[in-house]
């Protein structure tokens, strides 16, 4: 027994030397690998398993769970626009609606997402996990928003482990998210391609690339297709946040199919779900607009929306109670109602502003297309664009139709003045002035109570009269500003709900854009502080006194025919501009009628025809064969008759106008080398070449002063005098020949004693003419070009000049320092036009335009010179000595440009620019954004 004691005690030692020497020995071998590991690194078995072990567990497992958090955050602050359909992700930047709201607080995450990214590349270059890391690489700058580096990341990535199928698979996913947060759609779809080709022969993973392509699907406008992914990737994800969202995406994509029943259906499964409460509550909208709308329960459905008002949970959700509220009053063309709710959701709207965006767009709308108020459908546009990101969609088209309201609603109060005007003239004299009276004191108060006086209380814009009935002339007793009770009622709920307000436009604003800024900072540089008062129909500034009516009354047949005339000029250019750049055809149809049945016989007649000939094309046969007789019967030899039998010739004319330019180029070149009997051969072979060229009293000029340099004066005056017959409505050459004709007959005696009219004189002989004034200032000299387009000898006249206007109209108001150019009054402004091309010769261009200043301004001192930047030429005119100068200047000649330059009309553009500013003009970039600038100031 002792003995077997012993050896299996000497046993236990004997094992348990054993296992210490083992225990010993695996500790040396640990502690090497950790020395190898820090050490430099090598292409081992045992190197390639530690980096493993280090790069899954340390690294991309930690990294994945930062991001995942990252994700999450992002999606439960992300603001969302439920007006529209919802973005698949929630990201930042592109979507954003406000940038404090969503980009997540913690971005310091990504950075250390991509610190250990990068780290892996750098010190674990033997592991399986490199590619995993440039994915985290891309997906965390693409979270950073930088979305051009993420893009080359994922590139590298899809190129460089293109053996990997799923690795490829994510790469090229996230690569055409990023493209498509860049907006480079069409790349985006080649490579998303690719995807949906490859996605087949991948396991699992499919649920993002699918959603992915579902989302450029929704770009494109591809509902259908994208419903089909989409319900694919609902079922494949397993993220539950993304399971519920793409469901309500699919519920509104049903519902632009209009198909309600599933749309009602997929709004149910998010209300039914673990949805947040916005998703939650935007479904139950959503339920009860289309329960109603399938059930025809309108009355239940206002009932619904109103008993959520009452739900304290909804409290921060009224706005889009009453926006939904409104819609449906809307649904049943009960536009007043809605009116009154879309109101009552711009009020209620404290946080979300894209619903309180959306509400005034509505009112714009209704008061645009329903009530045709365009005044007021211009300040609720005005709202709109104030209201709404930039980054919403749709936005650039409000922005445009707020700034053709200005347009439109220009022409409509010349309408309404002229109207008011007629009205008066059929009055009798007594009863007249009597009228224009309270006109005027009626004028007075609204102009001091609302800070302007927008249109004439007496004359509705949109109701045409014909014939004076008193209930017309006796309706101002219903004005407001001639109800002292109301007004007294109206000021104290104003004062009660909004406080003590001051009088400027868009007061309910607390926030600006930045044309509204700039037309305020005017008022305040115009009038010392005070509100600017409109411009009436007449385009002078619109004032309150009797004055403004009695001198404007069309007394006489030819004043009513002038007055009449300006209506129909408003009326048609208002048809037109809703045809050729709005697009509305049924507007613009309407107008064009109502010119047609207020003045049968008008002045425009051949284009109206026209435009209703191809309004009605697509749309009504009977009447676009109706109009098309009326062209070709009354007028066949019209542009647009010639333009309805051959679809092609204003192609033609196009072209045919480009040979004439370069022909009068060629004419020109002969005039400055004095070959005067050249010049006369090929104007009058050119002028029988194209009978109807817009060149053609320029060519007869050339040949008229070709014919005085080498004929005696009565040739010249025959040449002079067939131009004025030939061409009177010519704005160019007939002013300036109509000057020289003047200035012969007051000097006929000494022309008479010539052989030659006008012979080359030596500096010692009598000139033509007295030389005209010098301006006040020189243009400046730097960089100017010296050599200038010969003149012919012929000066202006001693008659009575065209004054330049001096009305005081500023440059534009100040902008932030930071901007390269001031919007500071200066002394000294220019005409400048600028031509993209410096390959061109543009002394014929010169020329024309000296033959429009001595024409329209002589003796106003205008002078004209070039110079060039890079690749472009500036022509500058001057010196005006104030903005509204050269406005004036400009607003004369550039209807005659294409007729004046002799270059293709896409090349050139023309702008106004102060002296200081002209001084920085310094190469074609700076040129380029002094014309961005011009454009964003001074023609807002």
């Amino acid at each position: 027994m002792s003995y077997s004691v012993t050896f299996v005690l000497n046993q236990f030692y004997l094992l348990k030397n054993t296992a210490y020497s083992n225990i010993r020995l695996m500790s040396s071998l640990i502690g090497l690998c950790l020395l190898a590991a820090c050490g430099t690194p090598k292409d081992t078995a045992m190197s390639r398993g530690m980096q493993n072990l280090t790069a899954r567990y340390n690294y991309i497992y930690n990294s994945n769970l930062i991001l995942d958090n990252y994700e999450e955050q992002l999606y439960e602050t992300y603001k969302d626009n439920y007006n529209e359909i919802l973005p698949v992700y929630t990201v930042p930047e592109k979507f954003s609606f406000s940038t404090v709201a969503n980009v997540p607080v913690n971005e310091r995450d990504l950075d250390k997402i991509i610190t250990k990214a990068q780290a892996i590349i750098a010190d674990k270059s033997f592991s399986n996990y490199i590619d995993d890391a440039y994915i985290l690489l891309g997906r965390a700058q693409y979270y950073k928003t930088n979305y051009f580096v993420s893009e080359e990341y994922f590139d590298y990535t899809a190129k460089t482990y293109i053996a990997n199928p799923n690795i490829r698979l994510s790469a090229l996913n996230w690569k055409a998210r990023s493209l498509m947060q860049l907006d480079n759609l069409k790349d985006a779809a080649l490579i998303l391609d690719t995807v949906y080709r490859d996605l087949p022969d991948i396991k699992g993973h499919k649920a993002e690339p699918l959603a992915t392509i579902a989302q450029m699907y929704i770009y494109q406008g591809r509902y259908s297709d994208a419903i089909l992914l989409l319900n694919n990737a609902v079922k494949a994800t397993p993220l539950k946040r993304n399971r519920i969202r793409w469901t309500y995406i699919l519920a509104q994509l049903y519902e632009q199919q209009k198909d309600y029943k599933e749309a009602l259906a997929h709004y149910l499964r998010v209300q039914k779900s673990n949805a947040a409460f916005e998703l939650y509550f935007n479904a139950n909208l959503n339920r009860i607009r289309l329960t109603g709308l399938l059930n025809g329960e309108r009355i239940n459905r206002k009932k619904q929306l109103t008993a959520l008002l009452r739900d304290d949970k909804n409290l921060d959700y009224i706005d889009q109670i009453y926006y939904q509220i409104a819609e449906s009053y809307a649904d049943e063309s009960d536009f007043s109602g809605a009116e009154k709710y879309y109101k009552l959701s711009v009020r209620n709207s404290s946080k979300n502003s894209y619903q309180k965006g959306i509400s005034y767009l509505r009112l714009a709308d209704l008061n645009f297309k329903e009530f045709r108020n365009f005044l007021k459908a211009k300040d609720y546009y005005d709202s709109t664009v104030t209201t709404l990101p930039k980054n919403y969609p749709g936005y650039e088209q409000i922005l445009k139709k707020s700034d053709n309201l200005e347009y439109i609603s220009r022409r409509y109060e010349i309408i309404a003045f002229q109207d008011t005007l007629q009205l008066l003239a059929k009055l009798p004299e007594a009863e007249r002035l009597s009228r224009i009276k309270q006109i005027t004191q009626q004028a007075s108060k609204a102009a001091a109570d609302n800070g302007t006086f927008k249109e004439d209380p007496f004359a509705g814009a949109n109701q045409p009269a014909t014939a004076i009935g008193s209930t017309a002339l006796n309706s101002a007793s219903t004005f407001y500003f001639s109800n002292t009770a109301a007004m007294s009622r109206g000021s104290s709920d104003f004062t009660t709900r909004w406080g003590n307000r001051k009088l400027e436009d868009d007061w309910r604003q607390s926030l600006k854009s930045s044309s509204q800024a700039t037309t305020e900072s005017i008022a305040k540089v115009e009038n010392g502080g005070k509100p600017t008062v409109k411009m009436d129909g007449t385009g002078s500034a619109a004032d309150t006194s009797a004055g403004r009516y009695i001198s404007a009354i069309p007394l006489t047949a030819p004043q009513l025919a002038a007055s009449n005339q300006q209506i129909i000029d408003a009326y048609y250019e208002m048809a037109n501009f809703y045809q050729q750049e709005l697009g509305d055809q049924a507007e613009a149809l309407r107008i064009y009628q109502l010119i047609l049945s207020r003045f049968p016989e008008n002045n425009r007649l051949s284009s109206i025809y026209y435009s209703l000939y191809l309004g009605y094309k697509e749309t009504n046969a009977a009447l676009a064969s109706k109009y098309r007789k009326l062209v070709l019967d009354q007028f066949p030899a019209s542009v647009y008759a010639k333009t309805i039998l051959d679809p092609q010739y204003s192609v033609k004319q196009s072209e045919l106008e480009a040979k004439v330019l370069a022909v009068y180029n060629q004419v020109f070149d002969q005039y400055e080398r004095k070959a005067f009997p050249q010049v006369i051969t090929s104007a009058n072979a050119t002028i029988a070449q194209y009978p109807n060229s817009m060149v053609n009293p320029q060519l007869s000029y050339l040949k008229a002063i070709a014919i005085g340099r080498t004929q005696p004066i009565d040739s010249l005056v025959a040449a002079f005098t067939l131009i004025t017959t030939d061409y009177p409505l010519d704005k160019i050459i007939v002013p300036l020949v109509k000057n020289h004709l003047a200035y012969i007959a007051a000097h006929k005696d000494e022309f008479s004693k010539r052989k030659v009219a006008l012979p080359d004189f030596d500096t010692n002989e009598p000139r033509f003419f007295a030389s005209e004034p010098l301006p006040s200032q020189p243009l400046p000299q730097q960089a100017v070009q010296t050599a200038e387009a010969p003149k012919p000898e012929v000066k202006t006249a001693e008659v009575p000049v065209k004054e330049i206007p001096k009305e005081a109209v500023p440059p534009v108001p100040l902008v932030p320092a930071s901007q390269i150019f001031s919007t500071a009054v200066s002394t000294l402004y220019y005409f400048v036009i600028d031509v993209e091309d410096a390959s061109i010769r543009l002394s014929s261009s010169r020329f024309g335009i000296g033959q429009f200043n001595r024409g329209n301004y002589a003796g106003a001192g205008l002078r004209h010179q070039l110079t060039e930047f890079d690749n472009d030429q500036l022509i500058y005119v001057g010196n005006f000595s104030s903005f509204a100068e050269a406005k004036s200047y400009a607003d004369g000649i550039t209807p005659q440009l294409s007729q004046i330059m002799k270059v293709p009309a896409g090349i050139y553009s023309s702008f106004i620019i102060s002296k200081e500013n002209f001084e920085k003009l310094q190469s074609k970039d700076l040129v380029t954004k002094y014309l961005e600038f011009y454009k964003n100031t001074y023609q807002k």
